[in-house]
């Protein structure tokens, strides 16, 4: 038996003369979807497989199917003769640019047997002199196949090896995928040993009997490359990382450095510059073997490591996600030099291309090779080469964990040919030395990317699984955030639409508690919390603890942000925004909160009055509409009394005409509790009513009494904070219906909105998946606000009780669970792309066309 190892994925390309049995071969050894045939490609081209006039046609969709496939990761097998090299270069080709290990499976068959076969096919018209032709091109294709790229060749003598062969795949040399950590990833050394026995030592490697540092824990510790050159220790350095590597107490990525110091140890001209001839001079006073062991273990070390499955990519100058797991050149040339413009900058260094600000994989790629003062996160990317031998820091990235470590170098032990920390002309303060993005207080601010948002998407969330963005929805959220949206960096959440409760049946009313508790009872939600709804205008408030906080958090060192549900910047008045964060700041310190929170947190909120937000629709729309229904009515019903009292039949007329007149007083009523004057802060009042988040973590654990409680401590530390008056109902309790129905009536009459129902837990999984949060129960007189005056009338009435509330529902539940996965996504530091992915779906979702009054 003869076993072919091939990569899992990989191009594997099928040479043999026709009747040499590659089909039969490639269908017992493969799925048939990974084999494109081109007799099948014929067919589905010219319905015909033997219809050699349509081959140009064939290949070409062939090939595009192939290329889709090893885009995707997927292994594909050319099923074709493929014995002229003129039809087994495009494949090479096809297989560099996806970055798969092209495989030639040849079947030498003899001949005669090929004839033979072909004899016994009725399907194939042509004679014996077409198979001799193929079979001298395999023959002079022999010795050529691995100069023309193929990375692997076997060749299979005869019908009795290529029967006995058998196909076992396996993974390639970066796919350690297996391995889940966890790991601590040190960037470029540079020789220097002390640091780095320091920094094992601070992260907890020690060494053992057998002199190999390893971690208690069975941590792993990835080194990113360039251990090598500049430093005062390089022998010392790759003792340590040799030892750890055979000990399988770590694991070892090349740099650009040990490239250049194997080819120098193979005997290869290079230039002895950047620290080589150091190493060179420190490595031969070494003892005599050492050598030769480096040599070796240089040798073996392979471009970068997929890790955890999947979910972990280490490079010594990062990596493309289009790259992560493959193998080719181009893989290998940018895990070792990165990506550079071409251009080189006054220190006559390379300008390298700033790939981090494009990418948009979700793995987190740990790289080193451009020495930065600090390790930042970009785009779920961290560069750890923060330039120990040039004086800075030697630091580690413990995964998953994603906190850094370092330790100081001792002192410069190589002058850097550019300024660790260069200082930024004035005329460029505006401007990122990478990109040219402008610099939001003090930091570039992040790239972003309209691809990132625009089209129909399809976006994961944990609690209500695919959430599809239609592209029209999508093009009306960009239009919205591109010309009115708060500082995107604060743009971490959107709160979601809420629907209605079910249309009540009871005489003159639309909403009612009663309803609302039984579509909570039939999903099997057993506890609810009703609370007050706020006549105000939503709001989104982030509150930062310290400036350091925003500035890691959200990239600002202001100390928050007051936006509305649409994103937009709250307050329009200056000075009443940071005014109410550093009252909201103080509060939460006064109560404790800030212990539980961390260092920022993001309350969802109503501010009230009204028309702080809504003053001119009160001008423009509601004071109007009421003087003059109230003076237009009341004239008509003084008319149609005195026409009453001369005798004529319009009394039904004066009563639909009293009717209407009380309509617009109580109209001209309904608005009025909700406007006052706004001079300064202490007129205004917050009504938090669930904290969302904070660095902490997200709250879907803790239920609504806790959040309802967190918002009274917070209203007993500042005035201006106001609570949320609410009642817990046990809906398997006979009374329950009844007590919040009083509470509601009691709400509604004084002047009230109504009230929002949720389950106590936040989130309760039904029959049907996910409950509703919450249904709003609108009063009565609240609800001319919305229908208008005449809302009431019997026959109004009913024609409002045939409205449809199904898309309603279902957009507030896609929209609390984008909003719930973006600050998972944002809590767990994920690329500012990530979260917006789901912000921008919230406020998609709200253009769809539903009616707004519901």
């Amino acid at each position: 038996m003869t076993v072919l190892r091939v990569p899992r994925l990989c191009l594997v390309v099928l040479v043999g003369v026709s009747g040499s049995g590659k089909s039969s071969f490639a269908a017992r050894h493969f799925r048939a979807t990974e084999v494109l045939s081109s007799d099948a490609f014929r067919g589905l081209v010219g319905d015909d497989e033997n219809d050699q006039s349509v081959t140009a046609a064939a290949f070409e969709a062939l090939q595009a199917v192939a290329a889709q496939r090893l885009k995707l990761g997927r292994l594909t097998v050319i099923d074709a003769t493929n014995v002229q090299p003129d039809s087994r270069r495009p494949l090479v080709a096809l297989a560099r640019e996806y970055h798969v290990l092209p495989v030639a499976l040849v079947l030498d068959v003899p001949e005669q047997v090929c004839i033979e076969r072909n004899q016994a096919r009725p399907d194939r018209a042509f004679g014996a002199g077409v198979v001799r032709r193929q079979h001298s091109a395999l023959a002079r294709s022999l010795g050529r196949l691995e100069r023309e790229g193929f990375r692997r060749v076997f060749r299979l003598r005869g019908v009795a090896e290529v029967d006995a062969a058998q196909i076992v795949r396996e993974p390639s040399w970066s796919d350690k995928s297996d391995r889940h950590g966890p790991f601590d990833i040190i960037g470029d050394v540079h020789g220097c040993q002390p640091e780095l026995a320091e920094l094992l030592d601070t992260l907890g490697y020690q060494p053992g009997e057998d002199g190999v540092r390893r971690h208690p824990a069975g941590r792993t510790a990835v080194f990113l490359g360039d251990l090598v050159d500049r430093g005062p220790d390089t022998p010392g350095v790759l003792r340590i990382v040799m030892a750890m590597v055979a000990g399988s107490a770590a694991l070892c990525v090349p740099g650009n450095h040990e490239t250049k110091l194997l080819r120098a140890l193979s005997g290869r001209d290079v230039k002895l510059t950047h620290g080589l001839a150091g190493s060179l001079a420190q490595l031969a006073a070494e003892p005599p073997g050492f050598t030769d062991q480096v040599t070796e273990f240089l040798d073996g070390l392979v471009s970068h490591y997929l890790l955890d499955g999947g979910r972990l990519v280490v490079a010594h100058a990062g990596l493309r996600e289009e790259m992560h797991g493959r193998a080719s050149a181009a893989v290998r040339a940018f895990a070792l030099y990165g990506e550079t413009t071409g251009e080189t900058d006054e220190f006559g260094l390379p300008v390298r291309y700033p790939w981090a600000q494009d990418y948009r994989g979700r793995a987190v790629v740990a790289y080193g090779h451009t020495p930065v003062p600090e390790a930042v996160w970009v785009n779920n990317t961290i560069c750890l080469d923060t330039g120990c031998v040039f004086g800075g820091r030697l630091t580690a990235l413990r995964y998953p964990e994603r906190e850094l470590v370092s330790v100081p170098a001792a002192r410069v032990y190589y002058e850097p040919a550019r300024p660790l920390t260069p200082e930024r002309p004035p005329a460029d303060r505006n401007a990122s030395p990478d990109t040219g993005a402008a610099i939001l207080d003090g930091r570039p601010a992040p790239l972003l990317d309209v691809s990132d948002v625009l089209g129909k998407r399809g976006i994961e969330t944990r609690l209500h699984g695919r959430v599809t963005i239609p592209e029209p929805n999508a093009a009306a959220a960009l239009e919205v955030m591109s010309r009115f949206a708060a500082d995107p960096r604060w743009l971490i959440y959107l709160p979601p639409t809420m629907p209605p409760g079910p249309v009540s049946a009871r005489p003159g009313l639309l909403e009612h508690p009663a309803d609302v508790l039984a579509a909570y009872r039939r999903d099997g939600v057993t506890q609810v919390i009703c609370e007050e709804k706020h006549m105000g205008s939503r709001a989104l408030v982030i509150v930062c603890r310290t400036p350091a906080a925003a500035l890691d958090w959200f990239g600002s060192e202001r100390g928050g942000i007051v936006c509305t549900r649409t994103g937009r910047p709250f307050f329009t008045r200056e000075g009443l925004e940071a005014e109410l964060l550093t009252r909201l700041n103080q509060a939460l310190a006064r109560t404790g909160l800030w212990a539980e929170l961390g260092d920022w947190a993001a309350l969802d909120c109503e501010i009230l009055p009204w028309s702080l937000k809504a003053e001119d629709l009160v001008r423009s729309h509601y004071a109007p509409v009421g003087a003059a229904a109230v003076a237009g009515l009341g004239a008509a019903t003084g008319a149609l009394e005195e026409a009453l009292r001369r005798g004529a039949d319009v009394a039904a007329l004066a009563d639909r005409t009293r009717e209407r007149a009380a309509a617009a007083r109580s109209f001209a009523a309904a608005y009025r509790p909700y406007v006052w004057p706004v001079t300064s802060l202490d007129d205004v009042r917050l009504a938090p009513f669930q904290v969302l988040a904070g660095s902490a973590g997200t709250f879907p654990d803790r239920d609504h009494a806790w959040h309802m409680t967190a918002a009274e401590r917070l209203s007993a530390a500042d005035p201006v904070i106001k609570p949320t008056r609410h009642i817990v109902a046990d809906l398997e309790q006979a009374g329950a219906e009844a007590d919040v129905t009083a509470w509601w009536e009691e709400i509604t009459g004084a002047g009230g909105e109504g009230m929002v129902a949720k389950p106590l837990s936040p989130v309760i999984r039904g029959r049907r998946g996910i409950t509703q949060p919450g249904i709003k129960c609108r009063g009565p007189e609240y609800l001319r606000i919305i229908y208008g005056p005449e809302y009431v009338i019997a026959a109004n009435l009913d024609r409002l009780r045939e409205r449809n509330l199904a898309r309603k529902r279902s957009l507030a539940l896609s929209e609390f669970a984008l909003g719930a996965e973006a600050l998972e996504r944002f809590t767990r530091r994920e690329p500012l792309f990530r979260v917006h992915e789901c912000v921008f779906g919230v406020l998609a979702l709200e253009s769809e066309p539903v009616d707004p009054r519901l």
